[in-house]
């Protein structure tokens, strides 16, 4: 899977990824010895960013954190590249004078310690080999202010017995709004929805997959709905409702989105 950013830093490189959830500060929070991570919030604590590619948010702490960064390059022991959802100058210019490259505007809550990662700074793409990406749409009906809520079966392939919205993968050839039209037609047997809203796709982690959810609200005028094999219950929920049930990744932020 390949993942667009933005080069901070020009320059290729690739390796296995160590993540750190949170921001970091190279000053204090990276042994320049060993290039261990001693940051006690990085759920990489432990782990060497030597020859690795360092994945965080962003950085913080002192502007010195730069200079911290030279010294592991002297060390021999910085990082083959850096990857930020959000570059900022301390970190920016660590990598600038250790020459070490770096691209922002990646979504790092996809990427996993030990992924195998190739970067590509000079064009700002990031290709995750053991990904793939797939795209769903995700159909949230309305009636009268409650929202349908879907129980998958055993039948189907993934997330069974997990709540969801009608969803469904789209075809080669399909818009992602004719896909959303077609799967309420064969999961519920509904055909005259009105599109009340969609946002933009949003993208989850699961295992080796990264689903890249289309979302859309529909209205309906009645309650009325014939489901197939791919769902065992249905519940028809208000939104507040819905953390009571144990749903398919990321789908209460897309509920939270869409209204």
């Amino acid at each position: 899977m390949i993942l667009a950013g933005r080069r901070i830093r020009g320059g290729t490189a690739s390796g296995k990824a160590v993540v750190c959830r949170d921001p970091i500060s190279f000053l204090g929070g990276i042994d320049p010895l060993t290039g261990k991570i001693m940051d006690e919030e990085c759920d990489s604590k432990g782990v060497s960013i030597s020859r690795k590619v360092f994945c965080f948010p962003f950085g913080k702490g002192s502007t010195v954190g730069s200079y911290a960064m030279y010294q592991l390059k002297l060390n021999r022991k910085a990082p083959a590249a850096i990857i930020n959802s959000s570059a900022e100058p301390i970190v920016a210019t660590g990598a600038i004078i250790a020459d070490v490259p770096m691209i922002d505007g990646i979504d790092v809550g996809l990427l996993r310690t030990g992924d195998r990662v190739f970067v590509d700074a000079d064009r700002g793409t990031v290709d995750v080999r053991n990904l793939v990406e797939r795209h769903v749409v995700t159909c949230i009906v309305r009636n009268a202010g409650r929202i349908l809520l879907l129980q998958r079966s055993d039948k189907v392939g993934s997330f069974t017995g997990l709540w969801a919205g009608v969803s469904g993968f789209i075809e080669c050839g399909e818009t992602d709004e004719s896909a959303a039209r077609r799967e309420l037609r064969e999961e519920i047997g509904r055909d005259k929805v009105r599109l009340v809203n969609r946002v933009e796709t949003q993208c989850f982690r699961d295992g080796p997959n990264v689903w890249c959810v289309h979302p859309f609200l529909f209205d309906v005028k009645d309650r009325r709905v014939q489901t197939d094999w791919e769902h065992q219950s249905v519940e028809w929920v208000l939104p507040k409702e819905v953390s009571r049930f144990d749903t398919v990744p990321g789908l209460p932020q897309i509920i939270l989105k869409l209204l």
